[in-house]
C-alpha cells in the first residue's frame, strides 16, 4: 500500500517499510479551515482541515445511521445494532478495489484517531451515567437470589473454560505465540462478565425492568458488575509491571483513589444538593464541576495503569440516585455521551475490525467455537441455578438468555483490548460479530418467551360484585400528586368504613424513574420496622403522614399499608397491577389526569404519565378499576363527604344489563350505609325497549330492590330515546350533586349512549363519564369512572 500526502491531512509522509510511515504534520496542526475561498487561494481546501473533516464523516455516520435503523425498525433489533451494521459496512467498502479511493476521501489517513478519541468521551460518559443511574446501596439490599445466580454465573463459566489453561499449558502457550493468540483468554473472561448497563439497556428496550425478573436480571447483573470492575482493577494493577514495588505502589495508589472519591467527592455532592432548594434545578455552574471531575479522575486513572473509565465509574457510584443531582446529571449529559458521541464511538470502533474471515486460522476458529462454548455453558449454569432457586422454566430460561447478552460495554471492551495490541484485527471481528449475533438472538427469544401480563390473567374473580357479604373489601388507591391525597380519603369515605365492615386500603405513590436505572418499590411499613421511625425518611412522607391521620382517625375500620414506586413512566403499570395481585385487591383507584379548577381551567394535564398509566392499567388490571375525577374545588366545599354539618349529594346513574353497571350498585349499597350521604339511583331506559325494566339480571334486581327500599335512598326511572336525551337529562341534574358514579360500559352499545361516545374526548372513562367530566357543564362533582374486572380465562388457557 502506497500513500500520497495530499491524500492524507498530513504535511509529509514517508514510507520505512510495508506497514510504518514517517509522518510529519504542522504545528499547531491545522483545525479550522481559512474558508473556501482562502483555502482555494493556498491550495488548502476545507477537507484539508480536521475540524470540516470530523463534520463531514459526523454526518456520514449519521445518515447512515439513521437510514439503517429505518430499514432494519420491523426486524426490533437493539437499538446499538445499526450503529455496529454501520461500522461493518464502512469497513468492509474499504476493503473493495471499487469503493477504497472513494472511501479515502472520506476517511484520510490521519482522521481515525481524531474521530475515535473524540468519540471515546461518549464513551466515558455512558460509563459516568451508568454509574450515576446504580443503586449501590441495593448491594446490601439485593436478595439471595441475585448473589446466587450472579456468582454462579460468573464462577462456572471461568472454571470449566480455564481448565485447558492448567491441564494443556504447552498448547495454549503454543498458540499464544500466534500473532493475536491473546483473543482465546480475552474471549474468555468477558464472554463470562454481565454487564449491568448492557443489561440495563436490554430491559429497557423490552420494557420489562418493572417486571419480577427485570428486577432480579438488574440486581444480579449489578452484583457482576460491581465484583468484575474490582477483579479488573486488580488484575490491570498486577500485570503492569514484574516487580513487586511497582505492583505495590500501583495497588495503594488504586485503593486510595477508589477511597479518597467517595469521602471527598460524595459530601461535596451532598451539599449541593443542600444548596439547591427543594423544587429548583441545579445549577449549571456545579453540574460543569462535576463534569470535569470526570475527566480528571480519569486521567488520574491512567496516571496510575488503569483504564480511563474506572475513575468515571466509581464518581459516578458516588452521586446521589435521583433528584435532584442525579437526574440532572443525566439530562444533562445524555443527549452528548449516549445520543451523539456513544453511536459514533460505536460504528468507529466497528470500523477498525476485519470481517474477512480466514476458517483455516486455527486462533480465529478457537476464539468462534469458544465464546459459543462460554455461553453454552453460563446458559446451562444460570437455568439450573434459577431452576434451584424456584424460578419457573421460562422465567429462568429468559434470565439466563438476558444474563448472557452483550452490548456497547463489551463493544469498548473488545476496542480497548485491540489498541492494547492484545487481539488483532481479525479476533476483533469474530468479537464483533459474536455480539450483534448474541444480541440479536437474546432479544428476539425474551420478547417471544416472556409475556409479564401473562400472570395477572386467572380464573379467581376480583370484583366488588363477587364478594360474600361479610368478606373483607381490599382497595389500592393510586396516587401521584399531593392533591390526589383528599379525592382518594373522600372516596374511601363513601366506602362508609366501619368496625363490623372494615376496609383495608393499599396506597401506592408513583413516582417517575429519572437520574438512576434501577426500579425501586419501597415498602414503608416495613422500612420503618428496620430502620426505626427517627431515621425514616421517605420520597412520599406527606403520602403516608395524610393516610396514617386518616387510619387513626378510623381505628378499627381502616387498615393502610403505604409504598412508593419509582419507575419509568410507561411501565408504572407494572407496580400498580403486581401490588393489586398480590394484595388480593378487589378494586384499584387511580387518579384521572386531568385537573380543573371551579371555572374550567385546567389546572394539571399529565398525559405521559397518569393518561398512559390508567389505560394500560384497565387492559390487564387482576381486579376492577375505578377512575376517579376530582374537580380542583369539590373537596373544598363544605357539601364534600367528609364534612360533619351537611349532607353529600351521591348521583348513581344506572343503565343495566352491564357487569360494570353491577359493580356501581355494590358501591351504592356500601355507601348507603353512611348517614351523611343523600344517594339517588338514576335508572336510564330507552323507550322503544321498556321491557328491560323486567329483564334484570338477578343480582341486578336484588340489589335494585334492596336500594329502593332503603331510607336514604331515591330511585328514579327515566326514560331517553338516545345519547341527546340522556345528555339534556345529565345537563338538568349535574348541579343538583356532588359526586357521580358511573359505569365505563366497556365494549358495549346501548340506545341511552346512542352518539354520545362520537364526541367522546377521553374513551377511558365510556361516555356517560366523558360527558359528566366535560368544562362545558361547570360542574364541581367529582366522578368516578368503573369498570369491573375484565375476563381473561382465555389467555390463561393459551
Amino acid at each position: 500500500m502506497s500513500i500520497n500526502s495530499n491524500d492524507t491531512l498530513f504535511y509529509q509522509i514517508k514510507r520505512l517499510n510495508e506497514t510504518i510511515y514517517n509522518v510529519c504534520i504542522e504545528a499547531p496542526p491545522p483545525i479550522v479551515s481559512d474558508g473556501l475561498w482562502a483555502g482555494h487561494e493556498n491550495g488548502k481546501t476545507p477537507m484539508k482541515f480536521f475540524f470540516p473533516m470530523f463534520e463531514l464523516q459526523l454526518v456520514i455516520i449519521f445518515a447512515l445511521t439513521q437510514i439503517c435503523s429505518f430499514l432494519l425498525k420491523p426486524l426490533r433489533l437493539p437499538q446499538f445494532l445499526p450503529q455496529m451494521i454501520v461500522g461493518l459496512i464502512l469497513g468492509v467498502s474499504f476493503e473493495l478495489k471499487s469503493l477504497e479511493a472513494y472511501m479515502g476521501k472520506l476517511f484520510p489517513y490521519g482522521t481515525h484517531d481524531v474521530i475515535s478519541s473524540i468519540s471515546s468521551l461518549g464513551m466515558v460518559i455512558f460509563v459516568f451515567i451508568n454509574g450515576v443511574q446504580m443503586d449501590f446501596s441495593l448491594i446490601t439490599r439485593t436478595g439471595k437470589k441475585a448473589w446466587i445466580i450472579s456468582i454462579i454465573g460468573l464462577c462456572v463459566p471461568l472454571c470449566v473454560l480455564f481448565l485447558p489453561l492448567l491441564t494443556l499449558p504447552g498448547r495454549i502457550e503454543a498458540i499464544q505465540k500466534v500473532h493475536g493468540g491473546g483473543g482465546i483468554i480475552v474471549a474468555t473472561l468477558s464472554h463470562s462478565l454481565s454487564q449491568f448497563s448492557t443489561i440495563a439497556s436490554l430491559l429497557s428496550e423490552l420494557q420489562i425492568q418493572n417486571s419480577e425478573l427485570g428486577r432480579l436480571s438488574l440486581s444480579s447483573a449489578l452484583v457482576c458488575d460491581i465484583l468484575t470492575t474490582i477483579i479488573s482493577a486488580n488484575i490491570i494493577a498486577v500485570q503492569t509491571s514484574s516487580n513487586s514495588t511497582p505492583i505495590l505502589r500501583n495497588m495503594i495508589l488504586l485503593y486510595t483513589l477508589i477511597a479518597l472519591i467517595p469521602l471527598v467527592c460524595r459530601p461535596i455532592m451532598f451539599w449541593i444538593i443542600k444548596r439547591t432548594p427543594e423544587g429548583r434545578p441545579v445549577k449549571d455552574s456545579y453540574i460543569y464541576v462535576i463534569i470535569s471531575m470526570v475527566f480528571v479522575l480519569g486521567i488520574l486513572s491512567v496516571k496510575i495503569n488503569q483504564l480511563f473509565g474506572l475513575g468515571a465509574f466509581i464518581l459516578g457510584l458516588s452521586v446521589p440516585e435521583g433528584p435532584p443531582l442525579g437526574s440532572a446529571l443525566v439530562k444533562k449529559l445524555q443527549f452528548f455521551g449516549t445520543t451523539l458521541f456513544l453511536p459514533i464511538f460505536v460504528t468507529t470502533c466497528v470500523f477498525k475490525a476485519d470481517f474477512s474471515m480466514d476458517m483455516s486460522s486455527y486462533v480465529m476458529v478457537s476464539a468462534g467455537l469458544l465464546v459459543l462454548a462460554t455461553h453454552l455453558v453460563k446458559m446451562a449454569a444460570l437455568f439450573i441455578t434459577a431452576l434451584c432457586c424456584k424460578i419457573p422454566v421460562i422465567d429462568a430460561l429468559c434470565i439466563s438468555l438476558i444474563l448472557n447478552t452483550k452490548g456497547v460495554m463489551e463493544v469498548g471492551i473488545y476496542n480497548s483490548a485491540f489498541d492494547d495490541q492484545v487481539i488483532d484485527r481479525k479476533i476483533f471481528g469474530v468479537m464483533m460479530i459474536s455480539i450483534m449475533i448474541i444480541a440479536t438472538i437474546v432479544h428476539w427469544s425474551v420478547k417471544l418467551l416472556y409475556d409479564p401480563s401473562r400472570k395477572y390473567a386467572g380464573y379467581q374473580k376480583r370484583n366488588m360484585m363477587s364478594l360474600k357479604r361479610n368478606s373483607e373489601l381490599r382497595i389500592l388507591v393510586t396516587l401521584q400528586k399531593q392533591n390526589h391525597i383528599s379525592a382518594a380519603t373522600d372516596f374511601l369515605d363513601l366506602c362508609c368504613p366501619t368496625q363490623e365492615k372494615p376496609i383495608t386500603v393499599d396506597v401506592l405513590h408513583v413516582i417517575e424513574l429519572v437520574g438512576r436505572a434501577l426500579p425501586l418499590f419501597i415498602h414503608h411499613h416495613l422500612q420503618r420496622q428496620a430502620l426505626g421511625s427517627t431515621s425514616y425518611k421517605s420520597y412520599s412522607d406527606d403520602v403516608i403522614l395524610a393516610f396514617d391521620i386518616y387510619e387513626n382517625d378510623n381505628q378499627n375500620a381502616v387498615s393502610i399499608n403505604t409504598y412508593t414506586a419509582i419507575s419509568p413512566p410507561n411501565l408504572m403499570f407494572e407496580d400498580v397491577c403486581n401490588l393489586a395481585l398480590d394484595k388480593v385487591a378487589t378494586i384499584i383507584i387511580l387518579p384521572f389526569h386531568i385537573r380543573w379548577s371551579s371555572d374550567g381551567v385546567v389546572e394539571s394535564d399529565d398525559k405521559k404519565i397518569l393518561r398512559a398509566l390508567n389505560r394500560r392499567v384497565l387492559e390487564i388490571a387482576p381486579c376492577s378499576v375505578g377512575i376517579l375525577v376530582a374537580r380542583a374545588n369539590s373537596m373544598q366545599k363544605p357539601t364534600s363527604i367528609t364534612s360533619e354539618c351537611s349532607m353529600t349529594q351521591l348521583a348513581i346513574i344506572y343503565l343495566g344489563g352491564n357487569d360494570d353497571d353491577e359493580e356501581v350498585l355494590c358501591l351504592a349499597k356500601r355507601a348507603m350505609n353512611n348517614p351523611k350521604i343523600n344517594l339517588v339511583v338514576y335508572r336510564l331506559v330507552a323507550k322503544e325497549n321498556i321491557v328491560e325494566l323486567e329483564e334484570l339480571t338477578v343480582i341486578g334486581d336484588e340489589m335494585l330492590e334492596e336500594l329502593k327500599n332503603a331510607e336514604n335512598v331515591r330511585y328514579q326511572e327515566v326514560f331517553t330515546e338516545n345519547g341527546s336525551q340522556t345528555a339534556s337529562f345529565l345537563r338538568e341534574i349535574v348541579n343538583e350533586h356532588d359526586f357521580f358514579i358511573v359505569g365505563r360500559r366497556h365494549e358495549t352499545q346501548s340506545p341511552q349512549t346512542d352518539g354520545l361516545a362520537e364526541w367522546s374526548e377521553f374513551p377511558e372513562l365510556g361516555a356517560i363519564g366523558d360527558f359528566l367530566v366535560s368544562p362545558d357543564l361547570n360542574s364541581s362533582a367529582s366522578v368516578l369512572v368503573v369498570q369491573q374486572q375484565l375476563s381473561r380465562v382465555n389467555d390463561v388457557k393459551k
